[in-house]
């Protein structure tokens, strides 16, 4: 009996149709994604760069992507859990680690184009708006800021990162109304409030006032804090060394790789045909040469 496969299932025939996967599962707004990757056919498949800054629990991750059909291309990627070997071992998701990452991004991209002589970025970071100015050589490295589902409100971090990109050197399209410490009264941006989110000076205040008010809180909110040795008044100290480290060595850390583990084996190893061939060879000859022996103990006999 001869089995058709039926090449038109009974969902061919469906007016329905499922949206993408990523839009299913909330992760991809396919909206603004489409408008932001869209490209002038006129640019002969110029890549469009994007800044994209994404938030976990426990970390921060920025990257510089490139849409291609194959999938989005990473040219650059920096982790917030990067930011240990630079000093900053703790608070590694707030705004000023925020900026730390994004900082530590626009470095190592620039570096790897041989770009950070001639885009140096702003060197201090004093919570002013700043934009990169052109050089005569070569324009600087453009990319549009994809935060993806993050709601864009004013002080968020995503903004933080930015700020820390742009510090870097990249020249990214934005607006100072979304940084921390504007205000929509005087719409003015007070450099001063952007400075000490940058060194972590709303972490500083808020330890200063827990310290007072609950003092158990405190050691218990701030125990990795603590353990570390900082304080307060030590916050903006470490953030200023953290900067400074990270222009000086941007590169990437090799990881060393473990060695792999023998784990136990409780089965019999498969063995190739050769192997099989062999073995079978030998259980011959070990029973040709026993049987050779006993019809020597019968003529003996």
């Amino acid at each position: 009996m001869v089995f058709v496969k039926a090449q038109k299932s009974k969902a061919y025939f469906k007016r329905f149709q499922v949206k993408y996967k990523r839009r299913r599962d909330g992760k991809t707004d396919y909206r603004a994604r489409i408008r932001m990757i869209n490209q002038d056919k006129n640019k002969y498949n110029t890549p469009k760069y994007r800044f994209v800054v994404r938030f976990t629990n426990t970390d921060i991750t920025a990257q510089i992507l490139s849409a291609s059909i194959a999938g989005d291309m990473v040219l650059a990627a920096a982790y917030a859990h990067e930011l240990p070997r630079y000093g900053l071992k703790v608070g590694l998701t707030n705004y000023a680690a925020a900026y730390c990452t994004g900082l530590l991004l626009a470095r190592r991209v620039l570096k790897t184009l041989e770009m950070d002589d001639e885009y140096q970025g702003n060197l201090e970071a004093t919570g002013e708006d700043y934009s990169v100015e052109p050089a005569d050589s070569r324009r600087p490295f453009r990319a549009l800021l994809d935060v993806g589902l993050i709601k864009t409100t004013t002080g968020n971090r995503v903004f933080g990162a930015l700020k820390g990109a742009l510090d870097g050197g990249l020249d990214i399209p934005h607006s100072e109304k979304r940084f921390a410490g504007f205000s929509k009264d005087s719409k003015q941006l007070d450099s001063e409030v952007h400075r000490k989110y940058i060194h972590g000076g709303h972490v500083a205040s808020y330890m200063t006032t827990l310290e007072e008010d609950e003092p158990e809180k405190y050691h218990s909110h701030f125990s990795e804090y603590l353990k570390e040795g900082l304080e307060a008044g030590k916050l903006e100290e470490l953030y200023k060394k953290v900067h400074a480290a990270i222009r000086s060595d941007p590169n990437p850390s090799k990881s060393e790789k473990q060695p792999t583990k023998e784990h136990k084996r409780f089965n019999l190893k498969k063995l190739t045909y050769d192997e099989r061939k062999n073995k079978l060879i030998e259980r011959l000859n070990a029973l040709n040469a026993a049987g050779g022996a006993d019809e020597d103990d019968e003529d003996e006999d």
